[in-house]
């Protein structure tokens, strides 16, 4: 199945053909290397905005009705005399969750890192198709651009949740946010979703079709299995929710009534009939459940390569860690009722459902597993890319225990819309697939900007984001288990959680302590791309091919042939070798013999 690296190398000269603009070489590139750069700057802007948010609504839910300058600076008319409106404070979690879940996670890891990396490990010039990679990104910043203009329609953005559930969803004259703010929420996700189709399609035809002479599938490095299943997840998964906006669309706009049935609104008899909410939440959460491992299986991916690199030794158990990634893909798609359970669900129903959770449990700890096994007597390098490495798995382990709690209907049904599931999902997903991302950046940023991260300032994101994330999410799961509800604007009405309220203080400032800490994150980014200092070409000493590619970048990757692959990708610590690392194009020594993995 491998392509021969010959029958590419007439693109080799490609920059010498004609002359790149500073249109064709920074914005409209066809690159793929400035296009993972587009997609990371794009992500890390809308991350900013997700971020504020979060913080904006924290501040709400410590110290209710109490003036705030910053709401009335920010907010505006929706927040008279600094005290938040209601009705902004649920079209802050629905954006939040919209932006943190689709914009920065999904395009700041598949976006970023499949474009940076399938091409360089696999040993390709470039994608299958250059220009269909250029017009993803640009739909993706197109659905950005969008979702933030949203936030400025007159009656307010969406504010159904970002799972966006009839009937506030479908009926605009619902409340402020069904209105066009709705309706461009709907707009930006069906662009979105044919951005990450065309993305997800390029990156399975390259993988399939363009690796280098030698790179066998069993050679491949375990981020390249990650972001290639996680395309084919991608492109099961995603039409279904386009399917689901369309639908919605129509029930919004043309009087059809898929997803509605007998509505009352004072009194009044609307002429829906027929249609269920329900079914939109089937369609919804067919996408939503492999949501969850198109975001974290990438980052899985980077965290395995990662580790075995700062770990100088072979990652452990390669087979199995393949096996577990396709294993969490099937299962990941029969899944999605356990979002259901209280919805009217059969219980026999509920039981099957219970029963594939808990067996996506399985795979799960198998990579758990070898990552701990990974470092067990390593020779680790601490550096910021290894710490949030580590943190990743700390996270998802933490995470997944509380999701077979949320996994068994039985259990499900008392913590069910609390703030227990708020806890496990940030910990599990949001957080953990954000270690993964910050991981990535801390590592291959020497080979997407040439020059290194500042590793002091490192340090201080790694620790005092870690300290925040727990501070933040672990106290959740009590206060859940106490009964508190998650999205209401305000419990001061119900005496039952007037002692929960200084937990949420605690949890707010460590929110707000964490957001603020980024800051030294986004300055190391942005000043290390003009004053960072520069790098070599294999900084961190790893074996896989990208870092046999020049510092400086050329449309190609490499000049002359591309390297041609004889062993696999983590020949760390080998016997019989003078360094700690053979990188993947280095022919095999007489007698030497290729490691079983």
């Amino acid at each position: 199945m491998s392509a021969h690296a010959d029958t590419h190398d007439h693109d080799d000269d490609h920059g010498h053909h004609h002359k790149e603009t500073f249109v064709t070489k920074y914005i409209f590139s066809q690159d793929h290397k400035m296009i993972a750069k587009q997609y990371l700057i794009t992500g890390t802007i809308m991350g900013v905005i997700g971020v504020l948010m979060s913080m904006m609504f924290r501040m709400q839910i410590a110290w209710p009705e109490e003036p705030n300058v910053l709401f009335e600076a920010l907010l505006g008319k929706w927040a008279p005399d600094g005290v938040m409106d209601a009705d902004i404070y649920l079209a802050l979690v629905t954006i939040h969750g919209t932006i943190m879940v689709f914009f920065v996670l999904t395009a700041g890891l598949s976006g970023t890192f499949s474009n940076l990396l399938i091409p360089l490990q696999i040993g390709a010039r470039d994608m299958a198709s250059g220009f269909l990679n250029m017009v993803s990104y640009w739909l993706f910043f197109l659905s950005s651009v969008i979702m933030v203009i949203s936030l400025f329609v007159e009656a307010g953005p969406a504010a159904a949740g970002w799972t966006i559930y009839p009937p506030l969803s479908a009926l605009p004259m619902a409340q402020g946010g069904s209105g066009m703010g709705m309706t461009l929420w709907l707009v930006s996700m069906a662009i979105f979703i044919a951005s990450s189709l065309l993305g997800s399609l390029n990156y399975v035809v390259t993988v399939i079709n363009l690796r280098t002479k030698g790179m066998s599938m069993t050679r491949l490095p375990l981020t390249i299995w990650a972001f290639f299943v996680t395309a084919i997840i991608g492109i099961i998964s995603f039409p279904v929710l386009l399917s689901a906006a369309l639908l919605l669309i129509m029930d919004r706009s043309f009087g059809t009534s898929f997803f509605l049935s007998d509505i009352f609104i004072q009194g009044e008899v609307l002429h829906y009939q027929g249609g269920s909410p329900v079914l939109f939440e089937h369609l919804f959460w067919f996408l939503g459940h492999p949501e969850v491992y198109i975001v974290i299986l990438p980052a899985m991916g980077l965290v395995s390569e990662i580790m075995a690199s700062n770990s100088r030794k072979p990652i452990f158990g390669y087979r199995a860690m393949i096996a577990s990634i396709l294993a969490i893909a099937f299962l990941s798609t029969i899944v999605w009722g356990h979002h259901m359970f209280i919805s009217g669900m059969n219980p026999f129903l509920g039981s099957v459902f219970t029963f594939t959770t808990l067996l996506i449990a399985i795979p799960s700890a198998v990579k758990a597993f070898n990552w701990i096994t990974t470092l067990w007597k390593g020779n680790l390098q601490l550096n910021p890319a290894m710490l949030f490495s580590i943190g990743f798995v700390s996270t998802f382990i933490t995470g997944g225990l509380t999701g077979i709690i949320l996994g068994d209907s039985a259990l499900d049904i008392n913590v069910h819309d609390t703030y227990f599931v708020v806890a496990h999902f940030h910990l599990v997903m949001g957080i953990s697939a954000l270690y993964g991302m910050f991981a990535g950046i801390y590592h291959w940023y020497p080979k997407m900007f040439g020059r290194m991260l500042n590793k002091n300032l490192g340090y201080i994101h790694f620790w005092v984001t870690a300290v925040c994330a727990y501070g933040v999410f672990f106290p959740m799961h009590f206060i859940g288990m106490a009964g508190l509800p998650r999205r209401y604007y305000t419990n001061s009405n119900f005496p039952l959680f007037d002692d929960l309220a200084d937990v949420n203080v605690i949890i707010t400032i460590f929110a707000l302590v964490g957001g603020i800490v980024q800051i030294v994150y986004l300055y190391n980014f942005f000043s290390s791309i003009f004053f960072g200092k520069r790098t070599v070409q294999n900084p961190w000493k790893s074996t896989t091919l990208e870092w046999t590619a020049p510092v400086e970048h050329m449309h190609g990757n490499w000049p002359g042939e591309i390297p041609h692959v004889h062993r696999w990708a983590y020949d760390y610590s080998k016997p019989g070798h003078d360094v700690d690392f053979v990188p993947q194009n280095i022919p095999l020594k007489d007698g030497e013999e290729e490691l079983q993995h």
